[in-house]
């Protein structure tokens, strides 16, 4: 959409393809349905940093379109964003249809002829370029073809892997597409007993043979067989990297500002000041509530017991839960949860000054397809744009041009 109608309005006759019943249907599942549109990083060497080795090939997508360029984009055609924890850009009133009725409205704006329900069965070359594309309502032609049809994540929404086929088709390379940025399965079985509960401001480290691998500080949730939360999907990347040499854990820290030491003294004075009331009624000033349950299972410290008899080693029993309690990973979520796609249409093939192939000569990629993914917090979603964007305005020059074949 946001390609579509950037080629539009740099002077480009365009039509757009879409094969559900209404243009952005992913829109609406960003976010949790809030759609984290970008993340205020104005830095743009900074935001290109958070996707690795592709980050530099990023950069002019990200000059040319940048984070300032999409919150004025929405802003001024009357859509009050907000930045919250992590510099997460969202719709003020967190409502992702509001985006997507925006970007149909520019669509209107910008004079794109759009066709919905219409699937693309394949791109039909001809010598060096991109002759028709075929579908069931008939052959459409243009003098150039942007692909922008998402990765494999969440299917339900149109996302089933066409840009990647029709890429291999034109003698494309694409990076194996793996489920990025997922929930964390373990092997624990209490983790339902408290999936309504959202844990701020701790740490979860990622271990494997007593080595660390990566840590992250944030939010955490757990969910019914495993691990959810921005931190944790930021490290499910990895994880997934680790499981295929062996096993692999993860230690969550919830109190990760305090010393092990400073707590410990910090419990003895719970328990001392609780010290004629049971063990279960000592724990609120520490824990909350929906927490005490699975705590005082896991310490195995007898609920009736009073506080004054509570044993050294059981005390640090109990330190370490809050201070290092052990979760088994036993693998991460697949596509059907995964919020994106990682790998896609290898970028030594695409000039990333313009998005365009570098195998077909009017053929042009933006977005999720590519091999390009980054973490949480509104970063990819941003991608979408500035690729986007980069892609429009550069297929609808070539078309003004003259230069298309």
């Amino acid at each position: 959409m946001f390609a579509a109608g950037h080629a539009s309005l740099a002077g480009a006759r365009v039509l757009l393809l879409e094969k559900n019943r209404r243009c952005g249907a992913k829109i609406l599942i960003t976010g949790k349905g809030r759609c984290n549109v970008t993340n205020n990083e104005p830095d743009v060497r900074k935001f290109s940093g958070h996707f690795g080795s592709g980050g530099k090939a990023l950069l002019t997508a990200l000059y040319a379109h940048g984070v300032q360029d999409i919150i004025d984009f929405f802003t001024r055609r009357g859509l009050p964003l907000t930045v919250e924890r992590g510099e997460r850009v969202f719709p003020t009133r967190g409502d992702a249809r509001d985006v997507q009725k925006l970007l149909e409205s520019f669509l209107v704006e910008a004079g794109v002829a759009v066709r919905c329900s219409c699937e693309v069965r394949r791109l039909v070359r001809d010598g060096s370029s991109i002759a028709a594309v075929e579908t069931p309502s008939g052959i459409f032609r243009g003098r150039c073809v942007l692909v922008t049809t998402g990765g494999l994540s969440y299917r339900e929404t149109g996302c089933t892997g066409d840009g990647y086929r029709w890429a291999r088709e034109l003698g494309h390379e694409v990076v194996e597409p793996e489920p990025a940025l997922t929930a964390i399965r373990l092997a624990e079985t209490w983790t339902g007993e408290v999936s309504d509960l959202n844990l701020r401001n701790v740490e979860l480290r990622l271990m494997q043979e007593g080595k660390l691998l990566e840590q992250r500080f944030g939010e955490v949730f757990f969910t019914r067989n495993g691990i959810g939360g921005p931190i944790v999907l930021d490290l499910s990347n990895r994880t997934r990297l680790a499981l295929k040499d062996g096993g692999v854990s993860l230690v969550l820290d919830l109190k990760p500002a305090v010393d092990p030491s400073l707590f410990d003294k910090r419990l003895q004075r719970e328990l001392t000041a609780h010290a004629n009331k049971d063990f279960r009624n000592a724990l609120g000033g520490l824990l909350p509530k929906a927490l005490i349950p699975l705590f005082i299972k896991l310490s195995e410290i007898d609920p009736e017991k009073k506080c004054h008899s509570v044993t050294r080693e059981e005390r640090l029993r109990l330190l370490k839960l809050f201070k290092e309690l052990r979760l088994q990973v036993t693998g991460c979520d697949g596509f059907g949860k995964a919020i994106i796609t990682r790998g896609g249409i290898d970028l030594k093939q695409i000039d990333m000054r313009t998005m365009r192939s570098k195998l077909v000569d009017n053929l042009y990629f933006a977005g999720e397809v590519l091999d390009l993914d980054g973490p949480t917090g509104g970063f990819n979603l941003q991608v979408c744009w500035s690729t986007g964007y980069l892609a429009g305005v550069s297929a609808a020059a070539r078309v003004q041009d003259g230069t298309e074949k």
